[in-house]
């Protein structure tokens, strides 16, 4: 008996049936940033799992149980990479980008890889997009970023979509408000799952974004970050909203947003889907002037987003958004008896090298069957 291989969990094959909207996806994309001045860039599907440690956090679940680690022939640790700003960030310095330009405005899509538990819209290998802006700290490059993502789903057709923002604070702000949340939850610590036990020593934070009924309970009435921030990280949060009202761009203050990552800073922002169920982000971003310094470079600010093609099909297929025409040939070929098919071959060749998309098969002699391939591929003119 033959073995039958079947796909990893986790995973899945883009068939040509869907590549299409794929396709209609990034073109979309592409064309968005290029009205940003963003840039692609492309980096290595794996990196030193260092990296990742260092800048996404050794406390992230990400970290601890998500990012798929091996060693190569010396014994060095490497990583598929969870995410891409981390990989971007990492090539910004390695590369001296900021000598080129002050402002670098870059963008990555490709796939990134974590070992999840698979559900609708969540894969242990996904696809992601994503814009990461360095060299600005001003409020304006915020609210530029969060216009990107906005203005990006709006040219795609989608409308049932919510903007979400908040602040996380400056490190100075951030640091009070860890004492503020170690203060509440040491109370609760029994009740605590394994990890959160953990994060409240090394990362508080964390506990506001653990999945755990439990914890998520405790969570529920725990002290807001906005009630703590400094006057400096008002200001920014404040000047954000006001370059987004200018920009006529709607929005939420949801004070209970916090990043996942480490590197994460003053502005935050996600874009819900509400029909989406439990997974209904459909992107989410934010400042994080202190990565760049903590994996090696120099004290360099930047922002960005990134976002998942699965959950964004999911939202254009639920809304019925056009992903174009089905890609198809413009014309058939059919040839009657053996001795013309040397001329269709011909013919066929030469309407391609001149840009004609066109389908010919040479195994089929009779007419009928000529037809009805030619009536299935739907397409303009049938050539005899």
């Amino acid at each position: 008996m033959a073995l039958k291989y079947s796909i990893p969990r986790g995973t899945y094959d883009i068939l040509p049936v869907d590549a299409y909207k794929w396709d209609f996806i990034k073109n979309a994309f592409k064309n968005t940033v290029a009205t940003y001045n963003f840039k692609e860039i492309v980096t290595p599907i794996f990196e030193r799992s260092e990296l990742f440690e260092r800048s996404v956090g050794d406390t992230s679940d990400i970290v601890q149980k998500e990012m798929y680690k091996f060693f190569d022939k010396k014994g060095r640790s490497f990583a598929l990479r969870p995410e891409g700003t981390a990989s971007v960030v990492r090539s910004f310095i390695q590369n001296n980008l900021n000598k080129i330009e002050h402002d670098v405005k870059l963008y990555y899509m490709g796939p990134m890889f974590r070992y999840d538990r698979p559900q609708k819209g969540r894969y242990r290998q996904f696809y992601q997009y994503g814009v990461e802006y360095l060299g600005s700290q001003t409020p304006y490059s915020d609210a530029e970023v969060i216009s990107l993502a906005y203005n990006f789903l709006k040219k795609l057709g989608l409308k049932r979509f919510d903007l979400e923002i908040n602040s996380i604070g400056n490190p100075k702000s951030s640091k009070r408000y860890d004492e503020v949340l170690i203060k509440y939850f040491s109370p609760h610590h029994n009740e605590l799952c394994p990890d959160c036990k953990v994060r409240l020593e090394k990362n508080p934070k964390r506990i506001l974004d653990c999945k755990v009924p439990a914890c998520k309970k405790i969570a529920e009435e725990a002290p807001l970050m906005v009630n703590y921030l400094d006057d400096e990280s008002l200001l920014h949060f404040k000047s954000v909203q006001k370059y987004l009202d200018i920009m006529n761009i709607p929005y939420k203050i949801n004070p209970k947003i916090v990043r996942g990552l480490d590197y994460y800073s003053n502005t935050a922002f996600e874009i819900i889907n509400n029909n989406l169920g439990a997974q209904n982000a459909i992107l989410g971003g934010g400042r994080y002037d202190g990565l760049v310094k903590q994996i090696g470079g120099k004290d360099v600010p930047g922002i960005g987003f990134a976002g998942g093609f699965e959950r964004l099909i999911l939202s254009m297929e639920q809304e019925g958004v056009s992903f174009g025409e089905i890609p198809k040939p413009n014309l058939y070929l059919a040839s009657i008896g053996e001795k013309t098919k040397n001329k269709a071959v011909e013919i066929v060749n030469n309407l391609r090298v001149n840009g004609i998309k066109i389908e010919y098969y040479f195994e089929k002699n009779s007419m009928k069957s000529q037809m009805k391939a030619a009536d299935k591929l739907n397409v303009d003119k049938t050539l005899i």
